[in-house]
C-alpha cells in the first residue's frame, strides 16, 4: 500500500466531514449536549455523526481495517490496520461557539501509526504526514521550533477531565514551566496542540490522561517534522499510556522538569 497516495484521500474526507462540522457549528443546538464519565467530558449529535460519516468513508479505502474512535466505533481485535479518529478534537469549545476544534485521523499498521492528518475546521489548515516523510500543512513543509531554552518557549498543555492522585503534581509541573518559559497555552484540542508544535508555533505540549484518538494522528506529525515524542519517563508508550510530551529542541529539559515531579511522591 503506498500511504503517500492514500494520503490525499484521506484529506479529502477530513474535509467533507469538516465542511459538516462549520455547517452545524452555525445554529448548534445545546439542548443535544450529552454527558459521558463526568460533568464536563461532553459529547454532541455533531460528533457522533462526524464520526459515522468519517467511518463510512475511511472503511471504503482500506476493507477490512478496523477502527478505534472516541464516539464508540471499535473492533474487536487488532487488525493489520486500524483507523484511530477523533471526529471533534475540542467538543467542548465547538459547544461554547470557540473556534478552536479540529477532525484527527490516524492509520496504524501492526499498532503503529503511519499516517495522520488533523484538520483545523474553522482555519481550514490540514497538517498530515506518512511515515519516513515530511510533514505538511496544507502544501507547505512544516518543521518543529529549533529553540533549544525554556526560558524562549511558548507551551501547551491541556486538563484531564478525570484528575487523578497525580493533580498536585501536575499543577507544580505546570507552576514550573510558567516561572521558566514565555507561558503555557491550554486551547482545548490535543489534536491542534500537537499539530502546532509540528510547525514551531508551540516549542513543547505535555498532557496526562489521553487516549489514543487524541494523539495518534499529531504524534506522527510530530515525529515527522523533526520532533521528539514520548511518555513521562522518556519511553515510547504515549498512545496508549496517557502520558505524552512532543517537542522539538527542548524535549530534553521538558522531560527532565515533568520527571523531577511526576514521580515524586507527595507527603
Amino acid at each position: 500500500m503506498n500511504l503517500e497516495d492514500l494520503k490525499p484521500e484521506v484529506i479529502q474526507i477530513c474535509k467533507e466531514v469538516g465542511q459538516f462540522i462549520r455547517e452545524e457549528a452555525q445554529a448548534f443546538d445545546r439542548s443535544r449536549i450529552e454527558f459521558k464519565h463526568g460533568f464536563n467530558n461532553l459529547v454532541s449529535y455533531v460528533d457522533k455523526e462526524a464520526e459515522q460519516k468519517l467511518v463510512r468513508h475511511l472503511k471504503r479505502l482500506i476493507p477490512g481495517s478496523g477502527f478505534l474512535a472516541e464516539e464508540g466505533t471499535g473492533s474487536s481485535s487488532r487488525n493489520e490496520f486500524d483507523w484511530i479518529i477523533d471526529p471533534l478534537d475540542g467538543t467542548t469549545n465547538f459547544m461554547h461557539g470557540l473556534p478552536v476544534f479540529a477532525i484527527s485521523v490516524g492509520l496504524a499498521k501492526h499498532g503503529k501509526p503511519v499516517l495522520g492528518v488533523v484538520y483545523e475546521v474553522n482555519r481550514n489548515e490540514c497538517f498530515h504526514a506518512t511515515i519516513n516523510n515530511p510533514a505538511y500543512c496544507n502544501d507547505q513543509p512544516i518543521r518543529v521550533s529549533v529553540v533549544s531554552q525554556l526560558n524562549e518557549s511558548l507551551l501547551a498543555t491541556g486538563f484531564p477531565y478525570n484528575y487523578s492522585d497525580k493533580k498536585e503534581n501536575y499543577l507544580e509541573i505546570i507552576r514550573l514551566f510558567l516561572e521558566q518559559t514565555h507561558g503555557i497555552r491550554r486551547l482545548g484540542s490535543a489534536a491542534i496542540d500537537l499539530a502546532y508544535v509540528a510547525c514551531g508555533r508551540f516549542e513543547g505540549f505535555f498532557e496526562y490522561n489521553l487516549n489514543a484518538w487524541d494523539v495518534a494522528a499529531g504524534a506522527l506529525i510530530v515525529q515527522q517534522a523533526g520532533g521528539r515524542v514520548t511518555d513521562f519517563s522518556g519511553g515510547n508508550n504515549f498512545l496508549h499510556g496517557g502520558e505524552i510530551i512532543a517537542a522539538g529542541e527542548v524535549h530534553s529539559p521538558m522531560l527532565e522538569l515533568i520527571k523531577s515531579q511526576w514521580f515524586k511522591k507527595k507527603a
